[in-house]
């Protein structure tokens, strides 16, 4: 069994998704500056995957997924995340490197494929950068978290995600030896700029931007 889907569908489909985790609903121009495409275009989409009974559509109004395309939204991110696990884990990728990979090897829509990948990765519940991975039938497991500037100074805590996966970002963390799973406190947090100081066992303290402490989310230890 593969996607009856083209990919540009199934982009729109999981940018629709992310986007309606944050509000429940999506504006069409919320969309077309995440797609980068013109909203004309994006009408047209909207049309189409409505007719295809994925999408709660009025011309002029906000839009969400419907039941149907929320559960194919989370069958692409399923696809996305379990190729990212596979890349770093065992093809020894960097966590820099996987995004646009994966962003590539989602659309391949075997199911026979990705249920043999879960499979063979030991059914992974977290992909590299902390973001949970669905299994076959969507579920989620969900973390106690908190962002990083919300953690108490002197705290002992651990990374279990980073809320944004560009390249530029990731690099600047491995440059601070900080990934997936670092134990570290805050030690100081300064009000002139809101960045923090922080602390990893072993290691001299960094200081940390507001910028960068705001996509870094930890669970106390």
């Amino acid at each position: 069994m593969s996607s009856n889907f083209s990919i540009t569908e199934e982009n729109y489909i999981k940018a629709i998704y992310h986007l309606q985790q944050a509000t429940g609903s999506v504006t069409t121009n919320e969309l077309s500056a995440s797609l980068l495409t013109k909203p004309a275009s994006v009408t047209d989409m909207l049309k189409k995957l409505k007719v295809k009974k994925l999408l709660h559509y009025e011309p002029y109004k906000v839009f969400y997924l419907t039941a149907e395309g929320k559960k194919i939204a989370l069958n692409i991110i399923r696809r996305h995340r379990l190729w990212e696990f596979f890349l770093v884990e065992k093809l020894a990728f960097g966590w820099d490197e996987v995004h646009e990979v994966a962003e590539e090897l989602e659309h391949v829509g075997s199911k026979k494929l990705v249920d043999k990948l879960d499979s063979y990765l030991d059914f992974p519940k977290f992909d590299p950068h902390g973001d949970p991975i669905p299994d076959v039938n969507g579920k989620m497991s969900i973390v106690q978290q908190v962002n990083l500037t919300e953690l108490p100074l002197n705290k002992l805590a651990q990374v279990t995600m980073v809320g944004s996966q560009s390249t530029e970002l990731l690099e600047l963390l491995s440059h601070k030896d900080i990934t997936i799973g670092t134990k570290l406190e805050v030690k100081k947090k300064f009000s002139f700029d809101k960045s923090v100081e922080v602390k990893v066992k072993n290691l001299a303290p960094v200081n940390i931007s507001e910028q960068l402490a705001k996509v870094l989310f930890v669970k106390p230890v």
